[in-house]
């Protein structure tokens, strides 16, 4: 069976397989196989990008303007009664003398879990921070023109960054640790950074109490058949001793499904507390995700995969566009910011004084920015399975929503000819469903005309 090693090789497996599949690529049970952490769904730690080169724009073309929307970084579990829940339910069972060894070990994970992780609860870790570090570094270096003071009227005028985070104090961490990367390479960046309730509506605009869209029957009949694959039984008999005990005593799946979920978070914490759990377990502290069978992890995604593509993805299944819908704010004010940055940017070629918007950062969560994605027709996510079985082969949450996923669209400008912009998701140029409509100007992919897309997606948000 392939393991999970907190200590080695997450960060480089997820990266190998990212960078050398294309974004739509086919996933099979073998692939899921050799890269196990794939299983853990949105809380895959951010796949970094090395070495990537990406696509020489046209000639006299330079890039001016990024708009950015990411997902905060790696996390505590958002609900600490689930932490408690897992400790409660294994001590019930020690006092009852119906624990394994191995059970005996887990109710000590799990106690340094309810001691130390459930009072973080949603908090970003430091491996969250310097995931937008990162991120941000790498934007500078690869688009350094757009954070280069301007010379304007024969004066330099430094560009600034307006930043919006969701209330989230996990998403004002995450814009605060990119902020600081980017001010570190260029101290005379000025930076607006904003976060209050009015600006929810475009930056987490979901409403988790309005789900029943997504539960047609012709949805759960499909799903249903996945999570009948989903069998506790195995993974109970290595905690407990006692299975009549265990039926009896125990909400056999959602004690597994929490435990799953929150075994999966672990390669997103910081050492100091991996280091306490294998002490006070005696073991290390990815021993607890391992006690699922790679089979176990494989058909709980698959089954869980399709839960997110139901809920605010592209499934025919539903044939509704409600999840779609929750992000049209969010592209909404994409493509009213983008035109804010472009009309000053003409004002300052007429040698006004305003300051040339660099960038636009927007920090929130996998439940917007998965239908952004969607919504937008991004080839990551833009599949249409209505057998939920093969789903995984066209669609997968762990590209579109790892920890800190992001969609940047970098804009491009030249003396007298149109704006063109490309779009990158976790770094990695896309292709964009979008014609050109002037023939004999028209840029080869990734790049596109801005008018082009603006018009695009302007006819999408008013359908």
């Amino acid at each position: 069976m392939k393991k999970l090693d907190f200590a080695k090789g997450i960060f480089v497996l997820a990266t190998g397989f990212f960078l050398t599949a294309p974004v739509n690529a086919q996933v099979s049970d073998e692939e899921l196989a050799k890269h196990p952490e794939f299983t853990s769904s949105g809380y895959l730690v951010y796949p970094e990008p090395v070495n990537i080169k990406y696509t020489k724009a046209p000639a006299g073309y330079k890039p001016f303007y990024i708009s950015h929307y990411g997902r905060h970084g790696s996390r505590y579990h958002h609900n600490d009664e689930e932490y408690k829940y897992l400790f409660e339910t294994l001590a019930k069972a020690d006092s009852a003398q119906k624990l394994t060894e191995l059970g005996k070990q887990t109710l000590a994970y799990t106690k340094v879990l309810v001691d130390k992780a459930a009072p973080r609860k949603g908090d970003l870790t430091q491996v969250g921070v310097k995931q937008h570090e990162g991120i941000a570094n790498r934007m500078s270096k690869n688009f350094g023109d757009v954070f280069k003071d301007w010379n304007v009227g024969g004066k330099k005028v430094t560009p600034y960054v307006r930043s919006y985070a969701s209330t989230s104090g996990r998403c004002i961490v995450s814009m605060a640790a990119f902020i600081g990367e980017l001010r570190s390479l260029n101290p005379k960046i000025h930076s607006e950074l904003i976060s209050g309730k009015s600006y929810m509506k475009f930056i987490s605009a979901f409403d988790w109490g309005k789900l029943d869209y997504s539960k047609v029957k012709t949805y759960t009949d499909e799903s249903d058949k996945l999570w009948k694959n989903v069998n506790p039984q195995s993974f109970l008999e290595k905690l407990f001793n006692d299975y009549k005990y265990v039926a009896n005593n125990v909400d056999t799946n959602g004690f597994y499904n929490h435990f799953f979920e929150i075994a999966t978070s672990l390669q997103g914490m910081d050492k100091p507390l991996l280091d306490e759990i294998a002490q006070a377990a005696k073991v290390p502290a990815d021993t607890f995700v391992n006690l699922f069978t790679t089979e176990e992890k494989i058909a709980r995604w698959k089954a869980q995969n399709a839960w997110w593509y139901s809920l605010e993805g592209t499934s025919p299944l539903i044939n509704r566009p409600d999840g779609l819908n929750f992000a049209k704010p969010t592209l909404q004010n994409i493509l009213e910011e983008a035109d804010e940055a472009i009309a000053i940017d003409t004002s300052i070629n007429a040698h006004a004084a305003q300051a040339p918007i660099a960038a636009t950062l927007r920090f929130g969560h996998d439940a917007t920015l998965l239908p952004l994605t969607a919504l937008m027709q991004l080839p990551v996510a833009n599949a249409k399975v209505s057998d939920l079985s093969k789903l995984h082969e066209q669609w997968n949450d762990f590209r579109i929503i790892p920890m800190a996923a992001n969609l940047q669209m970098v804009f491009y400008k030249s003396n007298n000819k149109p704006i063109l912009v490309k779009i990158l998701y976790n770094e990695i140029e896309q292709t964009l469903p979008i014609e050109c409509k002037a023939a004999d100007k028209c840029p080869a992919a990734p790049y596109y005309r801005w008018d082009d897309v603006r018009n695009f997606y302007s006819a999408l948000l008013k359908n």
